[in-house]
């Protein structure tokens, strides 16, 4: 059927056996008439309009500026101001109600974050006021310009442990304090820069490439390491090694067993175990969210005491000791801008940037689902990014949202974000009055916390999900995990985003190919392996590709087909049956094709000719239908919109003429 107008009808008379003079079961016999169709050409764009659409989709599938559209000026300004700062949309509508559910949740996850604060900026070898520091303004920036209603932001455990492994890697945090300060400062602002960028270009497709299957073996793999560096504090032993392996830090807890100190052991195994008991307590009844969320301060309050009423008596218990009271000193003279390890700045900025985004969105995108509202992946990537900027310049590092106080944010009935606005207040009253409580709260405690919430991110239900589900997801999960044990954290986390990459080329480079059957009494056509009921048409091969055709898979799609056209012969032969005589490609799911796959197609359709066998091409989409009708090689009758009515078509003209 040629690319026409017209359409053609004709007569299939069928025997009394239900079967047609080609072979083709029928479900009655009777004189059926079928309607052929046309296989129409898309309607006409210019070049210039179908780059538009095709950008369009590609970097604005969600239409931003659909809410703009037939506004007075003024009606535009206020809503982009709204677009900005979502807190001016919802903030009209707030009431007394609303601020008393925030309240309550914003003192809750601030009672998690404080400690937790403290703890993850050890966790990056950086003073505990920085992770304080982090836990006040990055809040109230993303409480302006965030559109999730439950993420609470602050430091989370995997950007701290990968900025402080690769920073770590070249500048010692102990023999140069001031200069590791800078770079993670810097980095910071780097991160945000990266994320802000990448909102605002809308190319929020680079994080896709850390799917869900190496977010779960990396997440293992870095609590692991996470947990295994803990023991130092843990353990009471005071040299230890700042490589992040699995191995040298075990060799390094065995090597110096005359270090560990039996008080540290004590302390540090009862409060785990009561941090471990509370969070499963939460974890097997949600109503008790609040034991949980509640423990880790508890925690700081109970050791701290303990240690002040001990501490004449017990000198092996190290302690945070002094903590600077006041807001967060400006830190743009620290931003490292130039110099020797202004690359490594950035390149931490940007693997930290990547991770915490991940984080952010994915706890957003988690809760907003739960509650049915939807959150901007763009807006997001830019509230985070230009809070991890204005962060760097007054003392924080790199801060996101967080899964577990997110959690705890939910859980304890937040409705807007104005609880984070409650969580930086909390901070900012313990920055200001209560910094000389911690003077004696244990070291090993920080630990106990930093374990207890990293345990929580080794999903192993989901690995073995991955497992029953896509051997390559697993694999993938597998090299992120080891990759992180055993090399590094982030060369662990390339590994497995190269694993992934692989993965998305063995689809594009070798797609799947199928024969399809008809299905008695029908004019539906599916796999013969997966419907046994389906049965061959005679004189016909009908195959379906599954996937665009481009340079990178043309060559072994020419040459799969062809082997699918040599089996079926080698098939006839031996059973017998009705000779070959046409080929038919099912394009349906070829959603796009390229110069080097129509070639393929015109040198498939020259080679089948010289065999004498007809090629056929059912329901092309209309950029491949355009492509394929400018490059003039189809003949009148190669195409057809079902392959039915291929079928059909073509075993009628078959018949002999009267």
């Amino acid at each position: 059927m040629g690319v026409t107008s017209d359409r053609v009808e004709y007569v299939c008379r069928y025997g009394g056996n239900g079967t047609t003079t080609s072979g083709v079961n029928v479900s009655i016999a009777a004189e059926v008439t079928m309607e052929i169709h046309s296989v129409c050409l898309p309607p006409k764009e210019s070049t210039f309009q179908k780059l538009k659409h095709r950008l369009s989709e590609i970097f604005f599938p969600d239409d931003p500026l659909y809410r703009f559209k037939d506004q007075t000026w003024c009606k535009k300004l206020v809503l982009g101001l709204q677009f900005l700062f979502p807190i001016l949309q919802w903030g009209s509508h707030y009431d007394l109600n609303l601020f008393k559910s925030d309240v309550v949740s914003g003192l809750t996850i601030a009672s998690l974050a404080i400690p937790q604060g403290i703890s993850y900026a050890q966790l990056a070898n950086l003073p505990p006021i920085i992770g304080l520091y982090s836990s006040f303004v990055p809040p109230l920036m993303y409480s302006l310009q965030g559109s999730s209603r439950h993420v609470a932001v602050g430091p989370v455990s995997i950007a701290s442990l990968v900025m402080g492994t690769m920073l770590s890697e070249k500048v010692s945090p102990v023999q140069h304090p001031t200069l590791y300060l800078k770079l993670a400062f810097t980095a910071t602002f780097f991160a945000g820069l990266f994320q802000a960028s990448l909102g605002f270009l809308r190319l929020g497709l680079v994080i896709d490439f850390l799917s869900k299957a190496t977010l779960v073996g990396f997440m293992a793999g870095a609590a692991i390491i996470v947990s295994l560096q803990q023991l130092k504090g843990l353990l009471g032993i005071v040299h230890f090694t700042t490589k992040m392996q699995l191995i040298p830090v075990l060799t390094s807890v065995f090597h110096h067993t005359k270090e560990w100190s039996w008080e540290t052991i004590v302390m540090g195994f009862s409060f785990l175990l009561l941090l471990l008991t509370t969070r499963h307590i939460s974890m097997k009844k949600p109503k008790l969210f609040w034991i949980s969320a509640a423990a880790p301060l508890t925690s700081v309050i109970l050791s701290t005491l303990l240690v002040f009423l001990i501490k004449s008596k017990v000198h092996g218990i190290s302690i945070i000791g002094h903590l600077q009271k006041g807001l967060n000193p400006t830190s743009t003279n620290m931003l490292y801008f130039n110099g020797q390890y202004l690359a490594l700045a950035i390149k931490t900025g940007i693997v930290t940037g990547i991770l915490s985004l991940t984080e952010g969105i994915a706890v957003g995108r988690t809760f907003a689902s739960l509650k049915n509202y939807q959150v901007d992946g763009n807006k997001e990537m830019m509230a985070i990014g230009l809070m991890n900027m204005a962060s760097s310049c007054t003392s924080c590092y790199v801060t996101t949202g967080s899964f577990s106080r997110s959690a705890v944010n939910y859980n304890a009935g937040a409705q807007t974000a104005v609880s984070n606005i409650v969580l930086a207040g909390t901070v900012l009253v313990t920055l200001l009055f209560l910094m000389p409580l911690f003077y004696y709260t244990p070291n090993v405690i920080l630990v106990a916390i930093i374990i207890t919430a990293v345990i929580g991110l080794i999903d192993y239900k989901a690995a073995y999900k991955l497992w029953k589900v896509d051997k390559l997801d697993f694999l993938a999960c597998i090299c992120s995990f080891f990759g992180v044990l055993f090399i590094s954290v982030p060369l662990g986390l390339g590994i497995a985003v190269g694993v992934s990459v692989v993965k998305i080329l063995l689809h594009v480079t070798r797609p799947n190919t199928l024969v399809l059957g008809n299905i008695p009494a029908t004019q539906i056509y599916q796999s013969l392996n997966r419907y046994k009921e389906a049965s061959r048409v005679p004189s016909f091969l009908i195959l379906a590709i599954e996937s665009p055709i481009y340079f990178a898979n043309s060559t072994y799609l020419q040459e799969r087909l062809l082997r699918w056209v040599q089996e079926e012969e080698e098939r006839i032969k031996a059973n017998h049956e009705s000779t070959l005589k046409c080929i038919i490609i099912d394009m349906t799911s070829v959603t796009a094709i390229d110069t080097s796959g129509i070639d393929m197609v015109c040198e498939l359709k020259k080679m089948l000719e010289k065999r004498s066998l007809v090629l056929v091409l059912v329901n092309p989409v209309g950029s491949v239908m355009e492509k394929m009708h400018r490059s003039n090689f189809l003949g009148t009758n190669s195409l057809f919109l079902t392959v039915g009515e291929a079928v059909a078509d073509i075993s009628a003209s078959w018949k002999p003429q009267p």
